[in-house]
């Protein structure tokens, strides 16, 4: 299939362009549809009497999740301060009287049982890995660590990453059109990773995936979960900084 951004051909039949990251498929919109709120379009990933839960259809904006490498969870960390204060305010006054507060459950890593921390009351927040799983499709893929078959490039015995047939809804793009890593709330392998779903990484991977992790690295042929590329190392040129899709309640009336 040829890529519609790039125009190269692409001979494995990917979902995703490996060549510039776009995606060669349309992404599905998930059954709620999609609606115009603020400056964004977001998809509905549920509805209850008198309110909407949404998410951004794109990754937003690059943005750190931490000022530090540190042990940090949701509650603690820059990023829920930023879309509770700056971001929420960036929305009109007429705007801000239909957002909802929450109370969100944070989870600990399913994996690795890294602490997600106490219960937090937000206007607007990230998506757990739960929440993930329930609004996009979970093949209970999750519960299975994959074993490496015949991996020549690694030692570890499973991947830090899973992925299944609902990769291709879990991606979404930004605004050049590429797929790009949106970060989680849910805590990775330790205190200082954050998961993440995956997007465009220059390889052949369809991503999509969860990484369960946060920041994996391979040393010495084994992957290696110490400090995590969602904290700000290199604000200048971004390269360090995963995608941002805010999730919020809304009322419809």
């Amino acid at each position: 299939m040829i890529c519609p951004r790039c125009k190269k051909d692409d001979q494995k039949n990917m979902e995703m362009c490996s060549a510039c990251g776009a995606p060669i498929k349309p992404l599905p919109v998930p059954t709620g549809g999609k609606i115009h709120f603020g400056k964004y379009d977001w998809y509905v990933l549920e509805k209850q009497e008198g309110r909407v839960l949404i998410i951004s259809e794109k990754v937003i904006e690059k943005r750190p999740y931490h000022h530090l490498e540190c042990a940090v969870t949701w509650e603690t960390c820059d990023m829920r301060k930023y879309l509770n204060d700056e971001f929420y305010y960036s929305f009109s006054e007429t705007d801000r009287k239909r957002i909802i507060g929450s109370v969100n459950e944070n989870p600990d890593n399913p994996w690795y049982g890294t602490n997600g921390g106490k219960p937090t009351t937000d206007k607007i927040f990230l998506l757990s890995i739960n929440e993930v799983l329930n609004y996009f499709g979970d093949s209970g893929q999750i519960k299975i660590r994959e074993v490496h078959i015949n991996c020549d490039w690694c030692k570890d015995e499973y991947w830090p990453w899973f992925g299944d047939k609902y990769n291709i809804n879990r991606r979404a793009v930004d605004d050049n059109g590429i797929v790009r890593h949106w970060t989680l709330r849910t805590p990775g392998a330790n205190e200082h990773n954050v998961a993440f779903v995956m997007g465009f990484c220059g390889d052949e991977f369809d991503h999509g995936g969860i990484n369960m992790v946060g920041r994996d690295e391979l040393i010495d042929g084994h992957f290696v979960f110490d400090k995590s590329n969602f904290m700000a190392t290199d604000t200048t040129s971004g390269s360090n900084l995963h995608g941002v899709r805010p999730a919020l309640w809304i009322r419809t009336e």
